[in-house]
């Protein structure tokens, strides 16, 4: 915790732009339950390769660090849909991280917080399986 004196209005824009911006695995799954057209949203799973060939969420793309610099790569160019990003657990920054590469890219985000671990502790069901072949060409 910083010494400097307590801003109010700061942490209350913080706390209305936090709501704004976040979502739990919840309403993920409620989302994904609902049959929401995929056309709307993209689930991107931020952590490393290996971790998203294990488990994921489904329907989950693997958009890893080294990737952000270049995100169309694997999001391709459709700026309209959201993406709703998630790492691994909730004191993992990675999906913050990627959230200001996107946006700052033109990308419209969502984090999501707990990460994969908030995931699995409610169990949710996953994909399973190679990343190669659930990450997005």
């Amino acid at each position: 915790m910083t010494t400097t004196p307590y801003d109010l209005d700061r942490a209350n824009r913080y706390f209305r732009d936090r709501i704004a911006f976040t979502t739990g695995v919840h309403e993920l799954e409620v989302m994904l339950e609902s049959g929401k057209a995929a056309d709307t949203f993209q689930i991107v799973d931020v952590r490393y390769p290996g971790d998203f060939a294990v488990s994921r969420v489904p329907g989950a793309i693997n958009l890893p660090k080294p990737k952000w610099r270049n995100p169309e790569t694997i999001l391709g160019g459709d700026k309209n849909r959201t993406l709703f990003l998630y790492c691994y657990n909730q004191t993992c920054h990675l999906a913050a991280e990627a959230a200001i590469a996107l946006t700052a890219a033109g990308y419209k985000v969502v984090e999501v917080e707990g990460g994969f671990a908030a995931w699995e502790a409610n169990g949710y069901r996953q994909e399973k399986g190679d990343a190669e072949s659930a990450s997005a060409a």
